[in-house]
């Protein structure tokens, strides 16, 4: 359970954290508006998005954090907890376990051998842990309606993510991270497959855009092309053309 306790002290333990993320996230999440999860983890975004009125679906394939988010959230009508991994088909998945930083915990072997020539991730390690159920976006759209924004967060899975998605969405975000930026390059190619959007990008946790415009997805290629190899890792965030 170390592991489920660092989580928490980093998503809770920050004093205004909460209240930087709401501001952040009231641009995307109008009250009364439905959102997707995609790697809930401890919840601090599902928490957020409560708070600002959001119906949310949080999905998260960790059975700690499935535990943890049931103790959260179980009792509130307006979130739907999903113990399951989201992908390009439905199917089933084996999960490589971080106990000690479960944040990294992920379901592809490729992201893990790019980030372990990332200084950063020299301390961490994973073994093979739980095989989980596999759903789609596209399902997951289909059972409880189409959302206003979808967060992934799933560790080098994002492209994976993406694949199974055939609709394209208001407004989402994917992580990216230097040391393995192809899949977040993969990620956008598929936004430019799916329709017209604008982007942005926010450092770590800055809870803030980098840039003071929404840029093209040519634009967006390049800056996630000349990160230097050491930057800090974030989210890039889409924008659907017309809304």
């Amino acid at each position: 359970m170390l592991g489920v306790a660092r989580s928490l002290a980093m998503y809770y333990g920050i004093p205004m954290r909460a209240r930087r993320l709401r501001g952040f996230y009231s641009q995307f999440v109008p009250r009364g508006s439905l959102c997707f999860d995609v790697g809930a983890h401890a919840g601090n975004r599902v928490r957020c998005w409560r708070r600002l009125g959001a119906r949310v679906v949080a999905i998260e394939p960790q059975p700690d954090f499935v535990r943890l988010l049931t103790w959260l959230f179980g009792r509130d009508g307006n979130v739907e907890l999903v113990a399951k991994a989201v992908g390009a088909r439905a199917g089933s998945a084996e999960l490589y376990v971080s106990e000690r930083t479960p944040t990294v915990t992920t379901m592809s072997r490729d992201w893990i051998d790019g980030v372990q020539r990332d200084p950063r991730f020299g301390g961490v390690s994973w073994s093979p842990g739980v095989r989980v159920e596999v759903v789609t976006l596209d399902s997951l759209i289909a059972l409880y309606g189409e959302p206003q924004f979808v967060k992934i967060d799933v560790e080098g899975f994002e492209a994976e993510v993406l694949a199974g998605l055939t609709v394209p969405v208001r407004a989402l975000s994917f992580e990216y991270l230097p040391a393995t930026r192809a899949v977040a390059l993969e990620c956008l190619d598929r936004l430019v497959a799916l329709g017209r959007y604008r982007y942005n990008w926010s450092p770590g946790e800055s809870h803030s855009m980098a840039s003071k415009r929404w840029i093209d997805a040519g634009e967006m290629r390049a800056r996630i092309e000349e990160l230097p190899p050491l930057a800090s890792s974030g989210d890039v965030y889409a924008l659907r053309d017309g809304t």
